[in-house]
């Protein structure tokens, strides 16, 4: 069996593209916990920087390459990490049409990876990573049991609109979680890159 002694790379991906999005919020705090760590390495990916066209493939990245140079470019920049945690807003129920795009922009470079997510919303955006965890089993991808869920008053008391204080008043509240969804995301990132490992090897000697 493989040992894996290197840090994982992790990539927080901010989901939503809007003007007025509060994903910053979220992403920044997540950030910053993420870097408090000695166990992995992570780098903040926005989707404003991958002007990702509206999927129009003739199949996926899995079966033939990529036409779109910009979807080749997201590819390169998705390919080096060992795990993502995900900055997810709620849209009717789902995950943002930006996000899920992007989700299908790849197909390799997501596979036998995990990851984790902090939403944020009335509900904490639990039905939208509800969804994005079966997108991520349909990419070959290891959803961790943990995620952050910023939701009802919490949420209303950071949201701009309505209380407007900074995410520090509740980060107690949130904490525990953020801490078990990062330690569950180093857990499987070492375990799957020792596996990936292994796989290559076998690959090369066969």
């Amino acid at each position: 069996m493989s040992t894996v002694t290197a840090k994982p790379k992790i990539a927080l991906i901010i989901g939503s593209t809007r003007t007025a999005r509060f994903a910053d919020v979220p992403a920044q705090w997540m950030l910053k916990q993420a870097q408090a760590r000695d166990d992995m390495e992570v780098e903040l990916l926005d989707l404003r920087d991958f002007n990702l066209p509206l999927f129009d493939e003739i199949a996926s990245s899995a079966w033939v390459p990529s036409q779109s140079p910009e979807a080749v470019r997201w590819q390169q920049a998705l390919a080096g990490f060992d795990g993502f945690i995900f900055v997810v807003a709620e849209y009717n129920h789902s995950l943002t049409g930006s996000l899920k795009n992007a989700l299908d922009h790849a197909y390799k470079e997501w596979s036998r990876k995990p990851f984790t997510a902090i939403g944020y919303g009335g509900v904490g955006a639990a039905r939208a990573i509800e969804h994005l965890r079966l997108v991520g089993i349909e990419m070959h991808m290891v959803s961790t049991h943990a995620a952050v869920h910023i939701g009802g008053s919490d949420f209303f008391t950071i949201f701009p609109a309505v209380g407007n204080q900074p995410i520090e008043t509740i980060e107690q509240n949130l904490i525990p979680s953020a801490t078990t969804a990062l330690d569950e995301l180093v857990w499987w990132a070492k375990a799957t890159m020792a596996a990936r490992a292994e796989t290559a090897a076998r690959t090369e000697a066969a």
